[in-house]
């Protein structure tokens, strides 16, 4: 399973990373901002991209919508912010996202919220 993690953060990219490497199967692409995504995703098209909030050439919600036009319209997306209220949980509902995940994500979050989306085989 390949995830694309998008974050200008880079003790989130690397606790992400670390998440990641816990679990068998998974592997991780990581973007400190939308246009790397972007170029990323061309290179090689995710199974599931998790998207900050907040990114320093936009937001993840306007994100994901370029991300969908630029060829990714059925890729399972979850948008990952520090921000913790229903009002968040609602917009990323609306703009597409499947989940809404809080930051830091460790590994029992990432293997429980995969196994929420569907990917749980991929990372027994």
């Amino acid at each position: 399973m390949h995830l694309l993690y998008v974050d200008d953060d880079r003790i989130n990219l690397m606790l992400f990373e670390n998440a990641c490497a816990a679990l068998p199967g998974v592997r991780v692409s990581t973007a400190a901002d939308g246009a790397e995504a972007l170029d990323l995703a061309r290179v090689e098209a995710p199974d599931l991209l998790v998207i900050d909030l907040h990114l320093p050439d936009g937001d993840g919600t306007e994100l994901l919508a370029r991300l969908r036009e630029a060829g990714l319209p059925q890729v399972p997306a979850v948008l990952c912010s520090a921000d913790h209220d229903a009002a968040l949980r609602e917009r990323a509902a609306a703009a597409g996202f499947a989940a809404c995940w809080s930051k830091p994500v460790d590994a029992g979050t990432l293997r429980q919220g995969l196994a929420a989306l569907g990917f749980a085989p991929a990372v027994a």
